[in-house]
């Protein structure tokens, strides 16, 4: 845990430091302040919520996945389980890694779409309620909406035999990655953002102007919006964000509770394409 503890505070110091100067030097809006007055809430976050959301993710995926070994009669042992198993287990971590981030950005493209829809928009409107996009908004993701995605993600790449350490080693990566992608910064990557997930691209996934309205939902591999007609990425930035319509409380605790009190009567909000 304390190990844990110390990762998280470095990593949060070293990208700190270096958003501090992509976001100054490479501004999608100069103008827009470094802390704003919600920073505090999404520093909660970022050391709060990844110890819940570990936590319930291992226990949802082991409720799904082992029943699933035993069936198979696949070994549950934690050698074969941190190894895998079949054909995929010869093949070395690195290349395991990097087919399985593949394959989890697929499965995160429709679970994400799956957010956006009136069943679980609720859940997913925590993480859209930030009226400033910069890098430290990237983790107010609520629980609930982490594991679902987690679930959905890991299961099939258990399934199939991928040892979960390959995904491991990357998991720095794609923490930064998704920093990255939300960052006050202009990139836009040019003729490789069709492959590529870039700031300029996601930021108009959480825009409430009309254009960006149901665009944009791959985390790393954009070309899976191109095939399946929801990429979009103009010239120009998008400049405001947030939810239209629909308060969002900026305590901690009213956020974690704010989608179960909404489930009850459900309405259709805006942001839900």
């Amino acid at each position: 845990m304390a190990e844990r503890l110390i990762r998280t505070i470095v990593l949060y110091l070293v990208l700190t430091g270096v958003f501090r100067v992509l976001e100054k030097y490479c501004a999608s809006i100069p103008e827009q302040k470094r802390w704003r007055r919600d920073s505090w809430l999404d520093t909660i976050y970022w050391f709060v919520t990844p110890m819940i959301s570990q936590i319930a993710s291992i226990l949802c995926i082991g409720l799904v996945v082992l029943p699933i070994y035993l069936i198979l009669g696949r070994s549950i042992d934690w050698q074969s389980v941190t190894t895998g198993y079949g054909p995929i287990a010869q093949v070395p971590l690195w290349i395991q890694g990097i087919i399985a981030v593949v394959i989890g950005d697929f499965i995160g493209y429709w679970t994400h779409r799956l957010h956006h829809t009136r069943h679980l928009w609720d859940v997913h409107a925590v993480h859209h309620s930030s009226a400033t996009m910069d890098w430290l908004s990237a983790v107010r993701v609520h629980p609930i909406n982490d594991v679902i995605s987690r679930v959905f993600q890991a299961t099939p790449v258990l399934l199939l035999g991928f040892s979960p350490l390959a995904v491991e080693m990357y998991v720095p990566f794609l923490s930064a990655y998704v920093a990255l992608i939300h960052a006050n910064v202009r990139w836009n990557y040019g003729p490789i953002g069709y492959l590529f997930a870039s700031p300029a691209f996601h930021r108009w996934h959480h825009t409430v102007e009309k254009e960006g309205e149901g665009k944009n939902f791959a985390g790393i591999f954009a070309i899976f919006d191109w095939v399946f007609g929801t990429f979009y990425l103009p010239k120009q930035q998008p400049h405001s964000f947030g939810l239209i319509d629909q308060p969002m409380t900026e305590s901690f605790i009213g956020q974690m509770i704010y989608p179960v009190r909404n489930w009850l009567p459900r309405k259709k909000k805006r942001g839900m394409g």
